[in-house]
């Protein structure tokens, strides 16, 4: 009878329930993993899922828990930066590795322009998802805010302030800056330039404040000349390199805030005709697959950027879970930071 009903078709909760000896509730109970049931009864309602080989309707569960079981991934950035940044891949491997073993489907949402927005918050606003996983996100952002009105569980990555309120998942970007630029003083470098993330964004305030911290601590006063502001893009990065080389052009040593703005600084360096790291030693932060791939191979800051999409995915799942129980603020996740040594430096 495996797999097959009375009536040669699937089998039904009644069905599992008879031949268990237990009540129909009993069985959904087993089903959804509750404790409120003795280790015999769930022991003989196991016995009777795999004999029939019933599966649950996972969409009638769903709707009786007032479950949707998806998740959104939601990236408030224009589709070009997603492409182009190897972060936001990451993420989306680590969250998709969390979710693999469990019935929850990701929605991957961009948002970077005001009718992406207007689009999102309609779709959010029908309770379409579970819960939301927002990453990359900007000081005054209206996203953050709109979710807790519609009361979906939300987790960041990244924290907006000091004071966040949200579950929130970051990496420690003040101390992965401060041993980026103390491993260039322990080279010798003494004229250190930082071209920094933009400043709306409070992971890029964090590194550039490293950055300060870590020259002030050697006996260093910080040359304002010495730092530029980028976009977290290769062309930011280039673009910024340029200035700095024109305020100090006899710099040693730059600390990019991300790997893709260290490929645009080497770009406009070797144009420049300034070698690497010969005549200016290079550091750049993530340690994604383009500090691996760039000649000569780049020093950076290793974020564990998996791990930070897997982490969140899991404490949104538990938030899910909790429903009205959980929490109304949550706790912050901060994980360590590397520094990858390369050529580069």
């Amino acid at each position: 009878m495996n797999g097959q009903g009375r009536g040669g078709g699937r089998p039904t909760l009644e069905e599992v329930a008879a031949r268990a000896g237990v009540g129909r509730g009993t069985v959904s109970r087993v089903i959804n993993g509750s404790s409120k049931v003795s280790e015999h009864t769930r022991a003989a309602v196991e016995a009777a899922v795999a004999e029939l080989g019933y599966v649950p309707n996972r969409a009638a569960r769903a709707l009786a828990a007032n479950r949707t079981d998806a998740i959104a991934l939601v990236i408030p950035e224009p589709e070009a930066r997603f492409f182009a940044e190897p972060y936001f891949s990451d993420v989306v491997r680590g969250v998709g590795t969390a979710l693999a073993e469990t019935d929850v489907q990701l929605v991957l949402t961009l948002a970077g322009s005001d009718r992406e927005r207007r689009r999102l918050s309609q779709y959010l606003s029908g309770h379409r998802v579970d819960g939301v996983l927002l990453v990359s996100v900007h000081a005054g952002d209206p996203l953050p805010e709109l979710l807790a009105e519609l009361g979906i569980p939300t987790v960041i990555s990244g924290r907006r302030s000091a004071a966040e309120t949200l579950p929130c998942v970051d990496s420690d970007n003040l101390a992965g800056a401060a041993e980026a630029v103390r491993h260039l003083l322990g080279r010798g470098r003494r004229s250190i330039a930082t071209i920094t993330g933009p400043q709306d964004v409070y992971g890029a305030q964090c590194r550039l404040d490293g950055y300060r911290q870590a020259l002030r601590a050697a006996g260093h006063p910080v040359d304002e000349q010495l730092i530029a502001v980028g976009d977290f893009t290769e062309e930011g990065g280039r673009r910024a390199m340029r200035e700095l080389l024109e305020r100090r052009p006899a710099l040693d040593a730059v600390f990019a805030a991300s790997d893709v703005m260290a490929a645009g600084a080497r770009l406009e360096l070797r144009a420049a005709g300034r070698r690497i790291p010969q005549d200016v030693a290079l550091v750049g932060f993530d340690d994604s697959v383009v500090a691996r791939h760039m000649d000569p191979p780049l020093t950076s800051v290793r974020q564990p950027i998996e791990e930070m999409g897997r982490t969140m995915a899991r404490v949104l799942l538990e938030r899910i879970r909790q429903g009205s129980a959980a929490e109304p603020d949550g706790a912050t996740v901060v994980l360590q930071n590397r520094l990858v040594v390369r050529e580069s430096s």
